[in-house]
This record gives C-alpha cells, structure tokens and sequence, in this order.
C-alpha cells in the first residue's frame, strides 16, 4: 500500500458474505478517479472459506491492517455463535489505536463489537441480527432502525445493501458531494437512501413469546378499523384491564395500544405494497383516521412516508 491514496482493507473472515466482501472492494475500486487504493485480506494469506458456497483466496494476512488508514469488516455468518480469533481482534485494535478507522457492514458489526471499541457507542447491524448484538454486547447502544451510524472513528451499517449508503457516506466525508454523486452514478445507486431499515423489516408487530391472548390478538386485528380501547381489548379476553395491559407487555413487549399502532401500520404497509388506494382511504380501514395520522405514525415507526414506502416496495 506504498501510495499517496487512501488506503482501504476489507477484511475477509470466515463466512464471510460474498456481497459484504464486494461492496467495498468495487466501491473504492483501483481505478485512476478513486484516490484509494484497496487490499483484500485475511487472518492469514491463502483460502477463506466464504457463505453462501463462495470461498475467497485472500494474498495479504493481517499486516495489510497496519499500513490502512480505513478498515471494513464484511458481515459473516453464525456471528452470535462464532467469535473473531484474538489474533483479528487484537490486529483491529491495534489498528484503531494509531489511528485507523473501522467500518463494519452487516453482521461485521460482531466483530467490531469483540474489539470493546464500540462499547458505550451507538451501532447498528442487520435487523434479523439486532437484539443477538445487544444481548451479546451489552454496553453496545444498538440503533434498529438505521442504515448505518457513524461514531467518527468507528462505523456500523446495516444489511449488506446498506454497506452501500456507508460507503458513499465515508466518500462524502473524504472527498465530498461530487465524488460520492460520480461513484453512486457509476454503481447505478440512490447518492443517498431516505428512512432507516425498520421499512425493510416484515412486520413491526413483534411475535408474541407465548400464546397469551393469541384469540383477542387476531380479534383485534379483524377490527382494526374499529375504534378499539383497552376496556373493549380485556373484555374480548375476559381480564382486567389492568391484568390485561401487565400480561400483554409480557407476552409481546408492546402495551396493548402500542401493539395496536403498529398494527394498524402494519396493515398500511400491505395496502401501499398491492393497492392503489390513497393515503386518506387507508387510514380510514386501517383505524388511524386522517392521512396526517397515518403520515405521522409511518414517520416515527419506520422512519419514511407513506409515499416514499409506496414508491420503494410498490409491484
């Protein structure tokens, strides 16, 4: 890396996801209007055994770490169950400590995390993954619903597509608008994606831990465009109110409304996605009453617009 460029490692790792791995290899591609360079390494030089039926032949082990001035960690898989070796975390902290930065994607956040640089800082990592980082890691702040987090000197980002928005992110802070608009042109991507990963989750109804109530939940969402209380919910499942809101939390996590609003958006989703109904009309069936209701709850749960949803997930 003897080179007056920027110099990036991607660092390989057992499992690794072949998109995790590609993104920042193409992004700061070799290439005369890239001022980076970037190398392509391992724990050790030879084969790494990749996911997804892909392995890797990496040229350069861990001393590819010492000349970088950024360092991407590529998601990889089992990562709740499969630590980094110490030799890996021990190479990445030394790293940091001269003054490298670290950026993981997806699920590269786990090792990031084995370094104890990012306890006491907001990360964020693929959803499917989120609540195993937090519970692993538990001084990690985890952010759900977000495409990456910038902690200045460490980095996060979400599912492998939003190593993209990470990328050019670090572009911009680099080099500026204009050459981050030129490699998002060149990659055929949107410069700069609007909302957070929540909109890409299923459902933002969470499943339940237990069958508690399972009838008044699949009674309420029938009802869903009734103006549905907590009294009318307990009563459907013959409780309290009170014993009704304790248990619910236990059951979901959610209270009974909150499980409800979430619902509702829920709904909203699938009618966006397959109708053309307007925003005013499914409002009215999913029980959120005017569109700047349903603007406003789309907004805070899924961090986009109803049109903005409409527009990415729509057939």
């Amino acid at each position: 890396m003897a080179s007056s460029n920027h110099r990036v490692a991607v660092l390989v790792l057992e499992g690794a996801k072949p998109l995790d791995v590609g993104i920042p290899a193409q992004v700061f591609s070799n290439r005369p209007s890239m001022p980076y360079d970037v190398r392509v390494c391992g724990a050790a030089p030879g084969p790494v055994t990749g996911g997804d039926g892909l392995s890797y032949h990496v040229a350069d082990g861990l001393t590819a770490l010492t000349q970088a001035d950024t360092i991407f960690i590529p998601g990889y898989r089992m990562p709740a169950q499969i630590d980094p070796p110490s030799s890996v975390v021990d190479a990445l902290v030394a790293a940091h400590e001269r003054g490298a930065r670290l950026a993981a994607i997806s699920t590269g956040a786990f090792a990031l995390a084995a370094t104890g640089l990012l306890d006491g800082k907001r990360a964020t990592t693929h959803w499917h993954y989120t609540r195993a980082l937090a519970d692993k890691h538990p001084l990690v702040h985890v952010d759900e619903d977000v495409l990456f987090v910038d902690e200045g000197d460490v980095l996060t980002s979400a599912g492998a597509a939003s190593g993209i928005d990470l990328c050019l992110h670090l572009i911009r802070r680099d080099h500026g608008v204009a050459l981050s608009n030129h490699v998002a042109r060149r990659l055929v991507a949107a410069p700069y994606r609007s909302g957070g990963q929540s909109q890409y989750v299923p459902r933002s109804v969470p499943e339940p831990l237990g069958d508690l109530f399972a009838t008044t939940r699949e009674w309420a969402l029938a009802h869903l465009a009734d103006p549905l209380t907590l009294d009318m919910l307990a009563r459907n499942a013959r409780v309290s109110a009170r014993t009704f809101s304790r248990r619910f939390v236990e059951d979901t996590g959610y209270t009974p409304m909150q499980w409800m609003l979430r619902a509702r958006v829920d709904v909203a989703r699938e009618l966006l996605e397959s109708t053309d109904l307007g925003v005013e009309q499914i409002a009215a069936r999913v029980g959120l009453g005017t569109g700047a209701n349903l603007r406003l709850h789309f907004r805070r749960i899924l961090g986009t617009s109803p049109t903005e949803y409409r527009h990415t997930f729509s057939a």
